[in-house]
């Protein structure tokens, strides 16, 4: 048997705080071989990326750790392995950047935005392979040719901000390879990322990976992801390893119930289920005493129980309650509609426009689910704030319950956006910092003149906070003390508060842990059935859209590509771009994966 590149035996990570200390990774144990890629998932808080950065050692200097992480130079097989925890400050440097190297989870707070890619890339060369001048030049240029970046020469002259996301990333890639190193940490690489452009990544870290044999451990919450790249998958919840198994195995047949509720709450191509399990339908942790840890069991069902759990709704089903929302008048009526902005060209700076939005029309049924998706810059965000005239429309016309929304003057037009409301993608962003959560749900009802006296308004912002899942003990509290998956529920408590008729929820579920997306999406369907609302709800992410919508539209560089019943578009797009979509979606089919193994066995 090859010795291991990389022995982590008993790792554990505490933090002192106030409050006393908090042990973030509890005895962690795994190992790497060079050329193998270990995925280690699970979700915000339980200790993957603390793992990782203790890994390479770029903990905060309060951090307490113990255990061993041995590394072996795969320079000197032979030698004995060198424990990364007891190096000093000067000897850690030369490990990291040139023998182990990290990718983080987003480029732009990586790159420096003063300097060119060029001059980013070629730093790190002068610093790990002693090149400078036309060698680190060269070098670059490989490098970035190497990560398939188009015209790596122009963009050696680039700043990051002139690169798209993608593009980002892949310098980033670059980066981090300029060192050759022999293990690589990925840190949630392609979160961020449309799923085209997350696949390519994919393809380019495994293309990298097989023709450097370089060890990656990749860090992610999306188990679709890790079934694409991993060999072996570790399991992580609340600082603990509670379970490490070969990726096939691991899919097949998961023995810790932690793990078979984060397999479960992704929605499912294939299938169409009523309700998306959550972690909690899989397991449920005892009360502690004295402080000890509480104890995860298994919730054991009945197959009955089960049944229900994995209920599927009938394409019969889907069909019926599609033409019934269809046979009443839609409530919103789009036509041709276009948003233009001016942009200079060329040399002489000519003037032309850029649309954003190009000759779009659509209608939305009350009740319904309008999926809108599409790759970023395509128009997806435009569009919806076009429909709320948060920006103007350059030509077209709006009709939202038989008013042109256009032609609405601002009082008017204020009182209509009671009816139509917005849920952003970035809950942090969306809450004041410095108001309360009742503030923040009352305040729109005082806009509005809903709700009676404030204090009808305040017990009506703990019954819609209630209704949302949370505790109406929110009310006094800020929003740093929530989760990201509390503080998007607030926000569309927040929303409810206006009454209104139709929601756009704009990439509202993308940034969450895929068990507290399962609980949201779940919350927005029941809220739609209780509320009578009418969504249009936009992601990149096809596979949530096919689970909410009951029609899905297909957007690329501001126009319509398609539009359709969700589980037509899915199962027979008619465009190559709705295609290219959705062959990019990671499926974690288990005969996908068993046939990848065999690849690589071969290979």
């Amino acid at each position: 048997m090859p010795l291991p590149i990389l022995d982590v035996r008993d790792l554990s990570v505490t933090f002192p705080t106030k409050s006393g200390a908090v042990q973030a990774v509890k005895s962690v144990s795994f190992s790497l071989l060079a050329g193998e890629t270990l995925g280690l998932v699970g979700e915000s808080g339980s200790g993957k990326s603390v793992t990782s950065l203790a890994l390479i050692g770029l903990l905060e200097p309060s951090a307490q750790l113990a255990g061993q992480v041995l590394f072996r130079d795969p320079r000197f097989p032979e030698s004995e392995p060198v424990d990364l925890l007891t190096l000093t400050r000067d000897q850690r440097r030369q490990y990291r950047g040139k023998l182990i190297s990290m990718i983080f989870q987003e480029p732009l707070t990586s790159l420096n935005p003063v300097f060119t890619c060029g001059n980013q890339l070629t730093e790190a060369l002068r610093l790990h392979q002693n090149l400078d001048g036309k060698a680190a030049t060269e070098r670059a240029i490989a490098l970035f040719d190497e990560v398939k970046l188009p015209d790596p020469e122009q963009i050696l002259g680039r700043y990051p901000h002139q690169l798209s996301g993608g593009q980002q990333q892949r310098v980033m890639i670059a980066i981090a390879l300029a060192g050759n190193p022999a293990l690589l940490i990925a840190d949630e690489p392609t979160t961020a990322l449309d799923v085209t452009i997350q696949a390519a990544t994919l393809d380019l870290l495994r293309d990298l990976q097989a023709s450097r044999s370089t060890a990656i451990v990749f860090i992610t919450h999306d188990m679709g992801v890790v079934s694409e790249v991993a060999d072996r998958v570790a399991v992580m919840y609340q600082g603990e390893l509670v379970e490490l198994a070969p990726v096939y195995n691991l899919f097949a047949d998961p023995q810790h119930p932690y793990t078979q509720g984060l397999l479960n709450c992704r929605p499912r191509p294939h299938k169409q289920l009523r309700r998306l399990p959550t972690v909690s339908d899989f397991m449920e942790v005892l009360p502690a005493e004295g402080g000890a840890p509480g104890q995860i069991v298994a919730k054991v069902r009945s197959e009955a129980e089960k049944a229900e759990l994995l209920a599927e709704v009938s394409p019969e089903e889907i069909a019926q309650h599609r033409r019934v929302l269809m046979q009443q008048p839609p409530l919103l009526v789009v036509q041709n509609l276009v948003k233009a902005f001016p942009v200079r060209r060329g040399f002489l700076g000519q003037k032309t426009e850029f649309r954003a939005v190009d000759d779009v029309s659509f209608e939305v049924y009350p009740g319904e689910t309008l999926g809108l998706v599409g790759e970023s810059g395509c128009g997806k965000s435009t569009l919806s704030r076009c429909l709320l005239r948060l920006i103007e429309p350059s030509a077209g016309s709006i009709q939202f319950d038989g008013q042109s929304v256009l032609d609405l003057d601002a009082e008017t037009l204020r009182r209509l956006r009671r009816e139509m409301q917005i849920v952003f993608q970035n809950p942090y962003g969306s809450l004041d910092a410095r108001q309360t959560i009742g503030a923040a749900i009352v305040e729109p009802m005082k806009i509005h003149g809903l709700g009676g006296d404030g204090h009808q308004r305040q017990g009506r912002a703990a019954h819609l906070l209630e209704r949302v899942g949370l505790d109406a003990s929110a009310l006094r509290r800020m929003p740093h003390e929530f989760s990201g998956g509390q503080r998007q529920r607030i926000c569309i408590a927040r929303t409810l508060a206006c009454e209104p008729k139709f929601i756009i929820c704009d990439e509202s579920v993308s940034a969450l842990d895929v068990s507290v997306q399962a609980q949201v999406l779940n919350l927005l369907k029941d809220l739609q059935q209780e509320f009578n609302l009418t969504y249009i709800f936009i992601s990149h992410d096809l596979s949530v859209v096919k689970f909410v919508s009951d029609r899905i539209m297909v957007m690329n560089q501001g126009r319509i590509e398609e539009i359709g019943p969700a589980d037509v578009i899915y199962n027979s797009p008619q465009q190559p771009y709705t295609q290219q979509l959705i062959k990019a979606i990671p499926d974690a089919q288990l005969d996908d994966i068993r046939q990848r193994q065999m690849l690589l066995t071969q290979g």
